[in-house]
């Protein structure tokens, strides 16, 4: 299974939140925060969020439907 950039969160309380959403919509989804480690807990740098690329559309529609526009894609 491959997993696919969906969007990047400005930071990782709106990932963690996002990241939700998408569960909750039955879509599988990570978050990479790439080369920025925090620790001293959360981080205010921006997060990756990653879907299986099987369900990056279900994934748009779910964030986009929630947020009430489209999540603007990796590629």
């Amino acid at each position: 299974m491959k997993w696919v950039l969906l969007t990047t969160a400005p930071d990782q309380l709106v990932a963690e939140m996002w990241r939700v959403l998408l569960l909750e919509g039955d879509v599988a989804a990570l978050l990479d925060a790439g080369d920025v480690a925090s620790y001293l807990g959360v981080s205010a740098n921006p997060v990756r969020i990653l879907v299986r690329e099987s369900q990056i559309e279900a994934a748009r529609r779910v964030l986009g439907g929630q947020l009430g526009e489209e999540p603007e894609d990796g590629g």
